[in-house]
């Protein structure tokens, strides 16, 4: 039977009952706006799925000082990371506001004011003055388009799981790749539980230099059919990696729900955090020593049950990004050929990757000179192609550019001429091949355009504060050879990309 959500109810606060949501439409409309950040989405949207059940919305005052001061809500609740809604002095204004105390606030969640720690830094350097907070009321959802089989929310995820009978999930959460060891370390920890594992990986905001969630997502995915049959899915949500128990309170419903903690683990609250309130929290942690390669028996085992004297091999982070880099070789007993192959697609060797040398100086300094002198030395030593800029650039040209070198581009100027399109067509089907240009014309019309612009750019060319607009006091030609035409007040982002996917599947360019 499934444990009860944190604080005993999952929220699910989108709206879903039309004449409701249509009145909260209107009113957003008089109300002050806010432009949300990368990291305030993430929150906002595991605020709304039920992610970081009990809450309603971002922390008022009283809710911020208890999970400071003992990692509570009001309502006894345990949560022990602040959640939310940082503005500045320009954006409060009439709204209810709270200053943050930020050496207060690092030192009761990460222990220390050290700016050394990234999440200080942030806190510190990024974070505005002002915090904001209230109950929220969602008109609509997120929308993603990449992996959306794999986006479960929290409420999703516990139907699934009962959909296929898991009563016991070990969760493994993940911002880097895995590896032969990451799968041994997981197996090993479900076969102890007698449990299935969930692959959590984080996909919302990471550290710089970590790798792109859609590469780690494929070496996920390619990772899967080395699991024994129906340990593990593959499925991610967009958080944080410091979230990680509120959420896992959430979506995770097994009665012995459990966590899986390497030594070296990202997420450094959690095991002391998990271990102190086990029987509060329902989650049971599976502590594992990093594990390391045994050469003489083919295997992984964690090191603390290592003999003494038996020789053991490890390929750290820097050197496995070393040999990516330089193209050198990556040994099967360390990771899959398959997970291998993906990471070289991303991340090719320095001797295929292209580079830019920015050139600057006065007039007549000898740049051009310089310029075209290398040209000739790079397409003397051969590997790649050259491109040489000078002077101003147009679109098409570097478009033309991109496409030669194998790129796919996708421009978006408003190009309201025909003579300018026929002129990009021209230039890059020369260089890119006659059957890899396509014109989509995005066919909106005028008055949704003037409806939806929020910039009010519409209203400013009407009023005369802007000259030449296209489609005000400019003509715009609408083509009449458009491969594909759209409209976006007719058909949603979706179905445009996937009608534009379909029609580069049929020239076979994917």
């Amino acid at each position: 039977m499934a444990n009860a959500p944190h604080g005993g109810v999952l929220k699910d606060l989108l709206v879903r009952d039309a004449p409701i949501a249509a009145q909260l439409r209107q009113e957003a409309d008089t109300l002050p706006e806010l432009v949300l950040t990368e990291r305030q989405l993430c929150d906002l949207e595991l605020i709304i799925n039920g992610g970081f059940s009990p809450l309603q919305g971002f922390m008022n005052q009283a809710d911020y000082n208890g999970c400071l001061d003992n990692m509570r809500l009001t309502d006894g609740n345990l949560f022990p990371m602040p959640i939310t809604l940082d503005v500045d002095q320009q954006q409060i204004q009439a709204l209810g506001l709270q200053q943050g105390a930020r050496v207060r606030e690092a030192k009761a969640v990460f222990g220390s004011d050290d700016l050394a720690h990234p999440a200080i830094t942030y806190l510190h350097k990024s974070v505005k003055d002002f915090y904001v907070g209230g109950e929220v009321q969602a008109i609509s959802k997120p929308a993603y388009y990449d992996y959306v089989a794999l986006r479960y929310t929290p409420a999703e995820l516990r139907q699934h799981f009962a959909k296929i009978a898991w009563r016991k999930v070990v969760a493994f959460q993940t911002r880097n790749p895995m590896h032969r060891a990451h799968r041994e370390l997981t197996v090993r920890a479900a076969r102890q539980r007698q449990a299935n594992v969930l692959i959590h990986p984080v996909v919302g905001m990471t550290k710089p230099g970590d790798v792109d969630h859609y590469t780690r997502v494929r070496v996920y995915q390619s990772l899967m059919p080395r699991y024994p049959n129906g340990m593990a899915p593959s499925l991610f949500s967009p958080l944080p990696c410091a979230w990680v128990v509120p959420v896992r309170l959430s979506g995770t419903p097994s009665s012995a729900r459990t966590l899986v903690s390497p030594t070296l683990s990202s997420v450094v609250t959690t095991p002391t955090l998990v271990t102190k309130y086990t029987e509060e929290l329902g989650i049971e942690m599976v502590p594992f020593q990093q594990m390391t390669y045994i050469p003489s028996t083919d295997e992984y085992q964690p090191v603390d049950e290592v003999s003494p004297g038996v020789q053991t091999m490890d390929i750290s982070g820097t050197e496995l990004r070393r040999r990516l880099r330089t193209g050198a070789a990556i040994p099967d007993w360390f990771s899959y050929e398959s997970v291998v192959k993906t990471l070289r697609e991303s991340y090719p060797p320095k001797a295929k990757q292209g580079f830019t040398l920015f050139l600057t100086g006065l007039h007549n300094s000898g740049k051009d000179q310089i310029a075209r002198a290398l040209q000739v030395k790079l397409n003397e030593q051969g590997g790649r192609s050259v491109s040489l800029l000078l002077g101003e650039t147009r679109i098409s040209f570097v478009a033309a550019e991109l496409t030669r070198a194998g790129a796919a581009v996708i421009a978006a100027p408003i190009a309201p001429y025909e003579k300018s399109r026929i002129a990009a067509r021209d230039t890059i089907t020369k260089t890119g091949g006659a059957g890899n240009f396509f014109l989509i014309h995005v066919a909106t019309p005028l008055e949704f355009c003037e409806q939806t612009d929020r910039k009010g750019n519409y209203a400013k060319a009407r009023a005369g504060q802007i000259k030449g607009f296209t489609g005000v006091d400019d003509v715009y030609e609408e083509p009449t050879d458009a491969d594909l035409v759209v409209d976006i007040s007719r058909q949603s982002v979706a179905e445009i990309t996937h009608s534009i996917i379909l029609l580069l599947e049929a020239s076979s360019l994917i």
